[in-house]
């Protein structure tokens, strides 16, 4: 996931080739270009950080036991695959129908489309991730109440899994076993179709929808 705009240096209104190679200047800003750039070990231990603490506090307060613990954890990482879905196809793809739109999408996705290799920008940095993790932590805790502690260690679980396996994705070669149609998965998303595939930790929400590659695609 990218980081919030400021001033892109770059358009993008139609498809671009992927560049396998370099990075774009997303501000004219030195300090926060440095900033939009970031080694993803920080934002993936942000959020495992944030499960692990919100666990141990809800089960030091009473608030988590047994069974039902698994059940909000695993219900709050259901949550996440959800919210992965529709935050990557109808937010990161938003059309851009005017100036403001297509510098909004590219900045916060365009570039990744652009230079899927630039490992530096497969993620938020640090200081917009506990941004994100303190505010889903109070939208959880007011609309779930006790259960958000379950919830969030679930969903936050989920976020750190989903930006290991994007890095993964981007970083290393297709391994020769069954974690290869995660690789195959996002590759349709990337050099097939835009409009598919939008899972990246999970394909369950394209099966669902319908937005699986066909066969024909791979």
């Amino acid at each position: 996931m990218a980081t919030l705009p400021d001033t892109p240096t770059a358009p993008a209104a139609a498809p671009v080739r992927p560049k396998h190679k370099g990075s774009a200047q997303l501000f004219k800003n030195p300090m926060l270009e440095r900033l939009s750039h970031t080694h993803i070990a920080l934002p993936v231990s942000i959020f495992i950080a944030t499960a692990l603490v919100s666990l141990y506090y809800g089960f030091t307060r009473g608030f988590l036991s047994g069974f039902s613990a698994l059940g909000l954890f695993l219900g709050g990482w259901l949550l996440f695959t959800f919210a992965e879905y529709l935050v990557h196809r109808y937010l990161y793809h938003i059309p851009a129908t005017s100036p403001g739109r297509a510098k909004f999408q590219y900045t916060m996705h365009g570039v990744h489309h652009e230079y899927p290799k630039d490992e530096t920008r497969l993620a938020m940095p640090p200081i917009i991730t506990v941004f994100v993790a303190s505010l889903l932590f109070f939208i959880f805790r007011f609309v779930f109440g006790t259960w958000a502690f379950g919830i969030l260690a679930g969903f936050t679980f989920g976020y750190a899994l989903y930006l290991f396996v994007h890095y993964a994705i981007h970083v290393y070669a297709p391994p020769k076993n069954f974690l290869k149609v995660w690789w195959t998965h996002h590759a349709q998303h990337h050099y097939r179709q835009d409009e598919i595939a939008f899972g990246v930790s999970s394909t369950l929400w394209d099966h669902i929808v319908g937005t699986m590659p066909t066969k024909r695609a791979e």
